[in-house]
């Protein structure tokens, strides 16, 4: 559900469509385009907006993400042969043996994140805890943070229409394309999982629709979780004049403590 043509021809779109599904990427590599992109851009221009999205995204560009160390080809062969081997079960379990202060706050439903821990462990023989709350990366920008928030009961509703307009746009024509390379990573996300399992027999087709809505539900709960965290400002989308006068303000804020 990227941008459509009418929205990108509307306003200057950057990071759609710049990098192949085939294509190795990651939120440290985003981190470090986007704020070459973001240098570039503030030669021309005051303001940038971005827009999220996923967290670990929008924290790798407004303040860095910490530093860990490089995963060998031979560590990321092996923790994908312990999840291949073992499910999201064998990976919990390195995790809870090894780093209990992690596993007691990661999403054990999100296998990248389990599978990222357990290369770290194996790798540097240390917790993917310790790597964590470095000091943060000093920007040359300011920010100004603000959520947009809809009732649950719309929001839900709006998912579900979404996933709808998704099959009519051609969702399963296009995960059909890219059966042959459904163990990428980019692959195993909510959408393209549901519609593999169709594919090999283990869903009907409504079933898939059903669990892609449920799916997108529950990520859009650990959005609004992670959002609840950081105490961001929440404005109603249409609520443009108490939105931009917040801007105002904060601009202002800015401005007073830079003279």
């Amino acid at each position: 559900a990227k941008p459509t043509l009418s929205e990108l021809n509307q306003v200057k779109h950057h990071f759609i469509n710049h990098i192949s599904i085939l294509e190795p990427y990651s939120a440290g590599k985003y981190e470090s385009e986007c704020i070459a992109k973001l240098e570039e851009y503030f030669l021309h221009k005051d303001f940038a907006i971005l827009v999220g999205g996923t967290g670990m995204y929008i924290d790798a560009v407004l303040y860095g993400l910490d530093d860990f160390p490089d995963i060998s080809k031979n560590t990321k062969d092996k923790t994908k042969e312990i999840f291949d081997n073992g499910g999201l079960d064998a990976l919990k379990n390195i995790v809870a043996k090894f780093d209990p202060e992690y596993y007691k706050k990661v999403d054990l439903k999100n296998s990248r994140r389990l599978e990222r821990a357990v290369e770290v462990i194996l790798e540097s023989g240390k917790s993917y805890s310790s790597f964590l709350n470095q000091e943060k990366k000093k920007r040359s920008f300011q920010t100004i943070e603000l959520q947009l928030s809809l009732p649950r009961e719309v929001l839900y509703d709006r998912i579900n229409l979404r996933v709808d307009q998704m099959i009519k746009d051609g969702l399963i024509d296009e995960v059909k394309l890219l059966e042959n390379v459904k163990t990428n990573r980019a692959l195993q996300t909510v959408g393209y999982q549901e519609i593999f399992k169709y594919f090999d027999g283990a869903y009907e087709l409504d079933f898939a629709i059903t669990e892609i809505k449920k799916n997108s539900r529950r990520y859009a709960k650990r959005q609004l979780t992670w959002l609840r965290k950081k105490e961001i400002p929440c404005f109603a989308p249409t609520d443009i004049n108490k939105i931009t006068n917040y801007i105002n303000i904060e601009l202002g804020k800015q401005q007073k403590n830079n003279c």
